[in-house]
């Protein structure tokens, strides 16, 4: 079951650092209804490999990559709120990417897609939400690579939101994430069989995506998680390799290999390296000075949520978010949460984040 649907966007969709889509489509789908007066929505922004499938729902009773905290009564309350979650510009599910189809030529594009920004995946959530005759949002808001999208959603389009909510991003990408993105990218492109970007289906880069996503998932956690989940259990016997002198031996390898090859079946390695690469070129320093944009966005309040354990966007980050929306004018909670599972504790800690986001929203 699917419960995709699509909007299409301007034609031509202008990029920001140039060139333009033709006949570009954002992949979304939608939870509970949008009121008369057309102002219960909230604008949903994914990290960067999830798709547009949040929660279940009749449509598509499959769990979402944020099932239990989208859904009626829960903390983002779709009996009060029209919840839309967009598929990101540059993704492989059903959004216009890297491995879609170019109109002009009947091929994919590959890297002849042109370059992709942060502030790109912003507008195509903005279109998305304009064909759905929706004016301003209630919420705009989104963790990781969402939480950077919501702060170009604000600096781009003054207005168009009421509230905001950033988990665990950053106004401007910071040297060690920069530099984690970059070996993970070099793995893809140095695998013999990325060819350039020109691979075949049947032919994917997979060692090269294997080994990024592993490099991504051990800074997704915390040393204290891994240390914890898995000290130094031996590896599954059903996961061991015979006659490889240097193969898995503790259970926390294991675990990485199947979250790798869970990976590469599903996402495109070009789309990855355009995504990874967006999120280290943004810097909202680039629309101005980061005080005035916010003063300018009209917000009435705002919500930031850091973790401490965080390698990969440190708190440091999210403090300077909130300082910089309180600077503006704009009501400010700022949590920082003693999670133990790092950057990736809103996918995990419901109950904690559910409780800050749910008590923010029931506040407008």
């Amino acid at each position: 079951m699917d419960a995709r649907k699509y909007a299409s966007m301007s034609d031509p969709f202008p990029m920001w650092r140039g060139g333009a889509l033709h006949g570009a489509r954002i992949a979304y789908e939608t939870w509970g209804t949008l009121n008369a007066a057309r102002d219960n929505a909230l604008l949903l922004f994914t990290g960067l490999s999830p798709p547009a499938h949040a929660a279940s729902s009749p449509a598509d009773p499959s769990h979402g990559w944020w099932q239990g905290m989208v859904g009626p009564g829960l903390a983002i309350d779709t009996e009060r709120y029209f919840v839309i979650c967009v598929n990101s510009l540059g993704s492989c599910f059903g959004s216009t990417g890297p491995a879609s189809i170019n109109p002009a030529t009947g091929k994919p594009y590959r890297l002849t897609f042109p370059d992709l920004s942060v502030e790109d995946i912003a507008r195509a959530g903005f279109e998305t939400v304009r064909r759905l005759g929706i004016e301003r949002l209630d919420t705009v808001m989104g963790p990781s690579l969402g939480g950077m999208v919501v702060l170009a959603y604000a600096a781009q389009f003054p207005g168009a939101a009421q509230r905001l909510v950033c988990i665990s991003g950053t106004a401007a990408a910071a040297p060690f994430a920069i530099a984690l993105r970059s070996i993970q990218r070099e793995a893809i492109t140095h695998d013999p069989d990325w060819k350039g970007g020109n691979y075949s289906a049947e032919r994917p880069p997979l060692t090269g995506q294997r080994l990024a996503r592993k490099l991504g998932t051990v800074t997704y956690r915390s040393a204290a998680e891994w240390a914890q989940r898995f000290g130094r259990e031996p590896i599954r016997e059903d996961m061991r390799k015979r006659g490889d002198a240097f193969a898995s031996e503790f259970a926390i390898q294991g675990y990485l290999e199947a979250l790798a090859q869970r990976f590469v079946n599903v996402f495109d390695a070009n789309c990855y390296l355009y995504i990874s690469r967006a999120m280290d070129r943004f810097d909202l320093a680039a629309h101005g000075d980061p005080v005035t944009l916010l003063r300018r966005a009209a917000l009435s309040a705002a919500l930031v949520i850091g973790v401490q354990t965080d390698l990969l966007f440190s708190l440091s980050e999210q403090q300077a978010i909130a300082r910089n929306l309180e600077a503006a004018g704009i009501i400010t909670r700022f949590a920082s949460l003693p999670c133990l599972e790092g950057h990736d504790a809103f996918l995990i800690d419901l109950e904690t984040f559910g409780r800050e986001i749910g008590a923010f929203l029931r506040s407008g």
